[in-house]
């Protein structure tokens, strides 16, 4: 989920050109991807990729629809990355075949430096790029014309290193897991299955919606924009666990079982759902240029990142497996204990990852502060 979010990709940062009509009864999008190489050496620095489009079969003066230019603004690079993919999304085309480039222009700025080139020249025309998932890499795309697909449809556009609906079918995966898993643990420790099974269903809704709400509250801005973007697990963790508990006392079931019950699954979903937003390309890593990193997309800007996903998808499989062990070998001496040590382990560990994510996160002072009130 999304800051842990998913989002939908946007029309980018400045474009000059096609601009969406309500009078459009078929909107079309174009997506296409370039790559550059950033250099071995040097600071991180900031530049821009231009593409400019044409459409096919314009041999008068282009109007709206016709043309596009389009800016989109590449933060954070670092040198020694290998090769670096920009995926564009361009919106509110016409139909047809067009002929896109693109440039790399400036500003292209060490940070505390002055300008510098990156490899190819400051205004290299750039090649298109494509992925292949057995070689896990970038390889060469076709150089053609690139052709409109419809509009609704094009966040699921193929992209480097990024599977669409990857997320949403190992979420379905995880949710299925974390629910098998509560169930056998509840009849082994001879709890009603059924009162558990519904407290769960209950408290996965209500996560869902807090997860949802959390997310538009750390966005900013108007929030009927920010409700049909993303989700954020933070949400998720705070608002399950007390909607589960209201339903174990009103079904009248021990607490500390069911919540114990609950963990080893809880975390073993996250273990599956990060992993796809991996493939997925939402909570990506920072840019890095060690050997430890894997090359990997936030859906725009694919690069060798640092895999936080992934990090997160270890940890939440170590938790699962560790409150499993825990509580089936009967060494946690108190109902409940399993399920809070498991949850304040996640919370401590989650305010780690999240300083090693791309994306600027509001509220940022705020991390110290949580990783203490978890630790107590």
């Amino acid at each position: 989920m999304g800051s842990d979010t998913l989002t939908t990709p946007t029309a980018g940062t400045a474009e000059r050109g096609p601009v969406s009509r309500p009078e459009q009864v078929d909107p079309q999008a174009i997506v296409v991807s370039h790559w550059f190489d950033p250099g071995d050496q040097g600071d991180p620095y900031s530049a821009i990729v231009r593409l400019t489009g044409r459409r096919r079969g314009v041999t008068d003066r282009p109007t709206p629809g016709d043309s596009f230019t389009k800016d989109e603004a590449v933060e954070g690079i670092v040198p020694g990355t290998g090769p670096i993919a920009v995926t564009s999304w361009v919106y509110g085309v016409r139909k047809g075949e067009w002929d896109v480039t693109a440039q790399l222009t400036g500003p292209a700025m060490a940070h505390g430096a002055g300008p510098r080139k990156v490899r190819g020249g400051a205004a290299a025309r750039l090649p298109r790029a494509a992925w292949s998932w057995r070689r896990w890499s970038l390889s060469g795309g076709p150089t053609g014309p690139v052709e409109t697909r419809w509009a609704l449809l094009a966040p699921l556009a193929r992209s480097p290193a990024v599977l669409p609906g990857a997320f949403t079918a190992l979420a379905v995966l995880a949710i299925i897991l974390a629910i098998v898993v509560q169930a056998a643990l509840l009849a082994r420790l001879s709890v009603p299955v059924g009162g558990g099974v519904l407290a769960s269903v209950a408290a996965l809704l209500a996560g869902l919606l807090g997860a949802k709400l959390w997310y538009v509250a750390l966005k900013g801005g108007p929030w009927q924009a920010a409700l049909g973007q993303g989700w954020t697990v933070d949400g998720f963790l705070v608002v399950a666990p007390i909607v589960a508990v209201l339903f174990v006392l009103a079904l009248g079931l021990p607490v500390g079982t069911y919540l114990d019950a609950t963990a080893p699954g809880l975390f073993l979903a996250v273990a599956i759902g990060r992993v796809g937003c991996f493939v997925t390309g939402c909570c990506a890593g920072r840019c890095t240029a060690s050997r430890w990193g894997v090359w990997s997309s936030d859906r725009r800007v694919g690069a060798r990142r640092i895999p936080a996903q992934l990090i997160e998808s270890g940890i939440g499989l170590a938790l699962g497996m560790a409150s499993a062990l825990a509580l089936l070998g009967g060494i946690a001496g108190h109902d409940g204990l399993v399920f809070v040590v498991a949850l304040i382990g996640y919370a401590i560990a989650r305010q780690w990852l999240l300083r090693l994510r791309a994306e600027s996160r509001r509220y940022s002072w705020q991390r110290s502060r949580l990783a203490t009130q978890a630790g107590s």
